[in-house]
């Protein structure tokens, strides 16, 4: 006996010959595909407000705690971010292929559903009222009318009978391969919008805003020396710029013009101070090598490296503000929200502490935190490293909390004396071997560093030359290496004569420690 389907106003009353589970969970999941692609396409019409999909993923960020951000970052590295835009594509497209199930009963589920997702990108958007555009209001409700649209549209496509079809007045009957095609053309179109979004938000747009800047030549240069450690597969001790790990919340780049940024000091000052971008570079600057490293660093990890940065002591800025007595806290604040506090105490020593504006000779890239950011020696970067400075506020110890500490990072993180192996990697041939990698002890200095092979007695390896105590250092041991299963460890000892601990602890709370361990088969 033949069914047949009926549409009556909004419901959509499924039955045998009607719109299959199957058909309606991928008419929904392509709806939320279209939605996705045309909120990311409408909101780059301005390019400095946020996306729907960016909106909800920084909000997801602020909310999570430390051992899923430090899960993340061991798990993907640098790529984390795109990690956690492809895990929110796959929850959304498969909301809505729910929200399609439950639309092939009644529609006003499904808009309902949609609806719900609506107003979730924009209580994202309006939490962040200082970063909120009319486009990004726009681009939601553009988001939730393409995607209730396709919705819509895809389950009327659906509805077939290929036994004894029943024509239906202004739906259209398709077979399964038309309603798949269609569904596959719309997904391709889908993904093309959001790709060309993200291609618009893309590109560094520092070249184009600084045009009318000159960097200027820096008061003191620190020179970098020739290390004398040419061991290929030793990381440079220079770290080019398109290379640098990138470790931040910031799923969206800001875009800041330098024509109207400004850094301003205050909080327990004397005389709060605001300065301009053209004032910045006109201040005494210096030119120093630093290494900074993110707490999410693995033992024998990547999230570390060394730069030449460029920019005026923080000292001088604090000084020119006039710091009061009851001041303890040094917290930077980014034009995103983004917050990291440090002690002030820290600035007593001798270690570098600046506003960089320059990196590796040029401009700083958006990436990395332009028109400005702090780079302080011996910290980690979460308590110090604020990219894409818009003030720096002095406080009490108690009195702000940076970003990560509510989350359940440590407050106080000094960055912890690490060494690391970076050739050979796995695989070798017999007879002479040239080991080497790097270790560092930022502000502090390394005096020496250890290998054992096979657990064999510890021997001194050979350090290159430094800058100065503000960077890593390049090491390396020669080894005659016999065929067979071999293991190599380092350790290394800082310039106060501490050793690096063997205790091995996981990055969290303030940052891993252990002896990077290596397995070499020698053939």
């Amino acid at each position: 006996m033949h069914v047949s389907d009926t549409v009556i106003d909004e419901q959509v009353v499924t039955e045998p010959d009607g719109v299959t589970r199957s058909r309606a969970a991928v008419a929904g999941a392509t709806a939320a595909a279209v939605a996705i692609g045309v909120g990311e396409l409408v909101s780059v019409i301005d390019t400095a407000g946020p996306s729907p999909l960016s909106a909800v993923g920084e909000v997801f960020i602020d909310s999570v705690g430390v051992r899923l951000k430090d899960l993340a970052v061991s798990l993907f590295g640098t790529g984390h971010r795109t990690a956690l835009v492809i895990s929110m594509l796959i929850v959304i497209v498969g909301l809505g292929a729910v929200a399609g199930l439950r639309a092939r009963h009644q529609l006003r589920s499904g808009v309902i559903a949609f609806s719900v997702a609506g107003a979730a990108g924009l209580a994202a958007m309006l939490s962040r009222p200082d970063d909120l555009a009319p486009v990004s209001i726009v681009s939601v409700g553009a988001a939730l009318a393409a995607g209730v649209g396709t919705l819509w549209w895809m389950l009327r496509l659906a509805l077939s009978a290929p036994a004894a079809p029943i024509p239906m007045p202004g739906a259209a009957v398709a077979g399964r391969r038309g309603f798949l095609t269609t569904s596959a053309g719309l997904g391709a179109a889908a993904a093309a919008a959001g790709i060309i979004g993200r291609i618009a938000r893309g590109g560094d747009p520092v070249p184009a805003v600084t045009a009318n800047y000159a960097l200027p030549r820096a008061a003191r240069r620190v020179e970098v020396p020739n290390t004398g450690i040419n061991v290929a597969g030793v990381s440079p001790y220079i770290t080019p710029t398109d290379d640098f790990f990138r470790i931040d919340t910031a799923l969206r780049v800001p875009r800041v013009d330098p024509s109207t940024w400004t850094l301003t000091i205050d909080g327990l000052v004397d005389r709060p101070v605001t300065i301009d971008y053209a004032e910045l570079l006109s201040m005494d600057a210096v030119e120093v090598p630093v290494t900074i490293a993110c707490v999410s660093n693995q033992v024998g990890g990547d999230l570390v490296g060394t730069a030449v940065w460029q920019g005026v002591p923080l000292r001088d800025l604090l000084d020119r503000a006039g710091v009061r007595d009851d001041a303890e806290q040094v917290v930077g604040r980014s034009v995103d929200r983004f917050t990291a506090g440090f002690p002030l105490t820290a600035l007593d020593d001798d270690r570098t502490a600046i506003v960089a504006y320059a990196m590796n000779g040029d401009f700083l890239p958006a990436l990395h935190g332009f028109p400005a950011r702090l780079v302080v020696s011996g910290l980690y970067g979460y308590v110090s490293a604020t990219k894409w400075l818009s003030r720096i506020e002095l406080a009490t110890w108690d009195g702000v909390h940076g970003y990560w500490i509510p989350l359940g990072w440590s407050k106080e993180a000094p960055v912890k004396i690490a060494s690391r192996i970076d050739t050979p990697t796995n695989r070798v041939d017999a007879g002479r071997v040239v080991l080497g990698g790097v270790a560092l002890a930022p502000s502090v200095g390394i005096s020496a560093v250890e290998v054992s092979i096979d657990d064999d007695p510890w021997q001194p390896a050979t350090l290159g030359r430094v800058a100065g105590d503000d960077t890593w250092v390049q090491w390396m041991v020669e080894w005659d290496a016999d065929p067979g299963l071999h293991w190599v460890q380092v350790r290394a000892w800082d310039a106060m004569g501490q050793m690096q601990t063997e205790e091995v602890s996981a990055p969290a709370p303030n940052g891993a420690t252990g002896w990077h361990r290596r397995r070499i088969i020698v053939d």
